[in-house]
């Protein structure tokens, strides 16, 4: 992800409008029964040929799949049937189904696959009962431009989520659901958790906005907020102007978020990596509400 804070002087030259309030998203259920999705989604995998023919083939689950486009997919880790904790992960600028099992440029700690594997494998150690879904349910910006700058897509995206997260507990009723939004994609899962009463915490790993003020704007979901140093996403400008800019972020002191350990982060792309701190927390929000860490405190 790549936004240059220079675009936002284009507010000065561009008419671009306020985005709208998101509208609840609608009513009916898209999503079948988890095992009946799985085989319809293997089938038009195995017929659209590699590499998703390969991905059915070694058993993987997914609850949908669509390559139009830059593609959507949602990968299931663990197994939703019995799980009685649910991580949903959400990726950020850039994600496409391409790259959704390799990362972009290759790099795989940037996968939604790989990150998704790498978080259930942490949470299984601790629970069987858990499941973890890298959902790439709506089309995220392409690198730098205005689309990365403003928050269209992730609207989109969070009508799409919701409707997604409503469906899953149809299934699962009760089911605790946490919602992991990395880069761009906490501005979706923030959008998302306004309407999502059911949701108990939401977390934010590399944030540049989240698509409110404060935490309290989110409907009582708790806000966990992970922003290393060496993340590039702290020099963009926290500003909204005639609808450009991505406001105040999560790790803003006046967002009231709580922050999450970053020793071990890298840059942007390494919350989720084996051995950091960041993944030891998010392991522990999602199984008990709250990270057992010395020090959690308000973001600076």
């Amino acid at each position: 992800m790549r936004i240059l804070p220079q675009l936002l002087a284009l507010s000065l030259l561009l008419p671009i409008p306020v985005a709208p309030v998101i509208s609840a998203a609608p009513a009916e259920t898209h999503l079948p029964a988890f095992t009946e999705a799985y085989r319809e989604t293997a089938v038009r995998m195995l017929a659209t040929g590699c590499p998703y023919a390969t991905w059915a083939a070694q058993g993987r689950h997914f609850l949908f799949f669509d390559p139009a486009g830059d593609g959507r997919t949602a990968e299931v880790f663990g197994d939703l049937n019995r799980a009685s904790r649910i991580a949903i992960l959400v990726p950020g600028v850039d994600s496409t189904l391409v790259d959704f099992d390799r990362g972009l440029g290759g790099v795989a700690r940037r996968a939604p696959g790989v990150q998704g594997r790498t978080l259930y494998q942490q949470l299984s150690k601790r629970d069987s009962d858990v499941a973890v879904i890298s959902w790439l349910g709506y089309d995220p910006p392409e690198g730098i431009g205005l689309a990365a700058a403003t928050e269209g897509r992730a609207q989109d995206g969070a009508r799409r989520l919701i409707t997604f997260v409503r469906d899953v507990l149809r299934q699962r009723p009760g089911t605790t659901v946490t919602l992991i939004g990395h880069s761009y994609g906490s501005i979706v899962v923030g959008l998302a958790a306004r309407d999502l009463p059911e949701i108990g915490d939401v977390v934010t790993l590399g944030a540049p906005g989240i698509g409110v003020s404060h935490a309290a704007d989110l409907g009582g979901a708790r806000v966990w907020s992970a922003l290393a140093p060496q993340d590039w996403i702290r020099r963009i400008p926290q500003v909204r102007v005639l609808g450009l800019g991505l406001g105040r972020r999560p790790s803003s002191p006046a967002f009231g978020a709580t922050a999450l350990p970053t020793d071990g982060v890298a840059g942007h792309d390494y919350y989720l990596v084996e051995g950091s701190a960041t993944l030891r927390a998010v392991t522990d929000i999602v199984l008990s509400g709250g990270p057992r860490h010395e020090g959690a405190t308000h973001v600076s």
